[in-house]
């Protein structure tokens, strides 16, 4: 099959590999209909987070058709269209019964496999999905492929940073980064109640997204973001901060736009060293920091009729809709930041 490959720092390949092949019963293949390119794909891409084997299939991020079924499958057959979270899990261990998904006692990451151990991902023709029937969600029918693959991620994990920043009724919210994450969490904030929102980022194309899903879009090089924030509270200060960069200097934005008592939601997968914020600012300020991996699975449901409520909107994060053969070209213009590169989606085949 064809499928995109690691090879070296911001060096990736179109290649044939391969196929999949069942390992466990309680596996199934997917032929990939739909496969996206996510921010986080782009930390092993230039190396913030290294082990990735050469020649690992990219991609965490899928929707497809089932083609073959282990014999201990019981919730899905072949033929089923179907979306997974981009961690896999088994639907029964301790962590899995609490909804924290992403900590299954048998959770694997697609698209990362390190000293010949673990998963490959998704930008592919086939994968294998381990833990079918605790890992898969069936697509709902009319529903655009593209906008149920993001429930799978990146629509999960923005619901994710709305309830752990603790968004309520009548909260003023700032979002720190207008990726398509910190755009969703736009979405997700005031679909939890939120009465305005005000979206940080220096890409003016990201702005005017942000603008069409409702947010006060504000140039943090060009334009005052606290003075906004304080403008609209009465000088305190946002109630909620969600966080979708994965930087000390966002960390830093978030906590000096937020009121004491305020939230932070850390979205953005941070390699730093240690936490921008000390001990003493986060007591000083009774501020509150909330991070992790987003436990993708058990929000998936709630996350798929959000996308059926909103598809049109959503819709128009999607910037580009390509062949998977374009992929290496796609991840070096989103890698650059190409204004209009927002949301990309990759089919295998077409």
């Amino acid at each position: 099959m064809h499928a995109i490959t690691f090879h070296d720092l911001e060096s990736l390949s179109y290649e044939v590999v391969p196929d999949p092949e069942l390992v466990d019963d309680t596996d199934v293949i997917v032929r990939v209909t739909v496969a996206g390119v996510c921010g986080s794909d782009l930390h092993p891409y230039f190396g913030r987070e290294v082990g990735l084997d050469v020649g690992t299939v990219m991609g965490h991020e899928l929707l497809g058709e089932i083609v073959e079924v282990g014999v201990s499958v019981t919730s899905f057959s072949v033929g089923d269209r179907v979306v997974a979270p981009f961690t896999t899990s088994c639907g029964s261990c301790f962590y899995c019964l609490r909804g924290l998904t992403a900590r299954c006692d048998h959770s694997q990451l697609f698209g990362w496999v390190e000293s010949g151990s673990g998963l490959h991902g998704a930008q592919a023709e086939y994968v294998r999905v381990p833990h079918a029937d605790g890992t898969l969600v069936p697509v709902p029918d009319g529903l655009d492929e593209a906008v149920a693959l993001l429930s799978g991620d990146i629509l999960s994990t923005a619901s994710f940073g709305a309830d752990i920043s603790g968004v309520v009724d009548g909260d003023m919210v700032v979002v720190v980064g207008c990726g398509p994450v910190g755009l969703l969490a736009i979405l997700t904030a005031f679909d939890r109640g939120a009465r305005e929102v005000v979206a940080v980022d220096n890409v003016a194309s990201r702005l005017e997204t942000a603008a069409t899903f409702g947010a006060t879009g504000v140039n943090f090089q060009t334009d005052d973001p606290l003075g906004i924030v304080q403008a609209v509270t009465q000088g305190r200060g946002a109630d909620a901060a969600i966080e979708a960069v994965g930087s000390a200097a966002a960390t830093r934005a978030a906590a000096e736009l937020l009121r004491p008592g305020g939230r932070i939601a850390a979205l953005g997968v941070h390699t730093e060293q240690h936490l921008a914020l000390s001990p003493g600012e986060l007591y000083d300020r009774n501020l509150s920091y909330a991070a992790g991996r987003c436990p993708a699975r058990d929000y998936m449901p709630a996350s798929l009729a959000l996308a059926a409520r909103k598809e049109d909107l959503i819709k128009t994060l999607i910037s580009h809709r390509l062949p998977l053969s374009e992929g290496v070209d796609a991840y070096r213009h989103f890698a650059a930041r190409k204004p209009g590169w927002n949301k990309i989606v990759l089919s295998p085949g077409s």
